[in-house]
């Protein structure tokens, strides 16, 4: 396990990280958080509005992706041969990251959900110049938030990260599709947004624990002529929903690499 960690930027993602490692066990005193604007933090937990000026074993920079080149100056002091940088942002590829932060020991990417506050998060990984100690700990840091899963091809991660990092965004606006449509047909709003949460919790949760694919438990679900049937038709006709999903997914990922190239220019 690292020694000490330096949150760079403290927003959403990495509050909730923070959240998320601390309910797993981990002492705050293993955490430093720099944020240019004061926040509160957990009890225990080292805040500094002030760049500090000691090298960290780990720095996880948690900015956003466009303001990379503006903090990047302040970030490098903090980043000595010892040090692991970690990044969060999405689109900015290790390459960038190994120009910016040249004295790092070694870069890698992170990219998570916010599902990490409760320990649920799918967390993706790619790393250049990390040695195995390092990957260990790195992974064990992931583990805390829920999974992790390495890449070898960085080339995928733009793509990964529109799947799980933005991945939830799709999901909530779906159960905020079928609470509206269930609303529409006469439910109470409050009750159909109630019954939506619950059910998709309880899906996933089967989904998750399950020995068959997705498409066996709705099989499972449906039956000949059924009701389920007649709302899955409409689903499959002419391969609707997946159309729907692969061009949301799609406009992510490009989303992405516009990012990565703003961030190299």
């Amino acid at each position: 396990m690292f020694g000490r960690i330096l949150l760079f930027g403290y927003g959403n993602m990495a509050s909730a990280m923070l959240e998320g490692w601390l309910a797993s066990g981990l002492q705050p005193a293993l955490f430093n958080v720099y944020n240019p604007r004061t926040k509160p933090v957990p009890e225990g937990v080292a805040f500094t509005d002030k760049v500090p000026d000691d090298p960290f074993d780990a720095v996880i920079l948690g900015v956003k992706p466009q303001r990379l080149g503006e903090v990047a100056g302040d970030a490098e002091p903090l980043v000595g041969p010892g040090t692991v940088m970690v990044s969060l942002l999405a689109g900015v590829d290790l390459a960038t990251l190994a120009e910016l932060f040249p004295r790092a020991g070694g870069v890698a990417r992170l990219m998570p959900n916010l599902a990490v506050a409760i320990g649920k998060s799918p967390n993706a990984l790619v790393e250049r110049g990390l040695g195995a100690a390092e990957r260990a700990a790195l992974t064990d840091l992931a583990m805390r938030l829920g999974s992790a899963e390495w890449f070898a091809d960085e080339t995928q991660f733009d793509l990964v990260t529109a799947l799980t990092g933005s991945g939830p965004g799709f999901v909530y606006r779906f159960i905020e599709a079928l609470a509206g449509g269930a609303t529409e047909l006469g439910l109470d709003a409050v009750q159909a947004e109630r019954l939506a949460v619950q059910m998709v919790e309880g899906a996933a949760a089967l989904a998750a624990n399950s020995a068959d694919p997705p498409s066996e438990l709705a099989r499972r679900v449906a039956s000949k002529g059924g009701m389920t049937q007649c709302g899955l038709d409409i689903l499959d006709d002419k391969d609707a929903l997946r159309l729907l999903v692969t061009r949301c997914l799609a406009a992510a990922r490009d989303r992405g690499r516009e990012l990565a190239a703003a961030a190299r220019d």
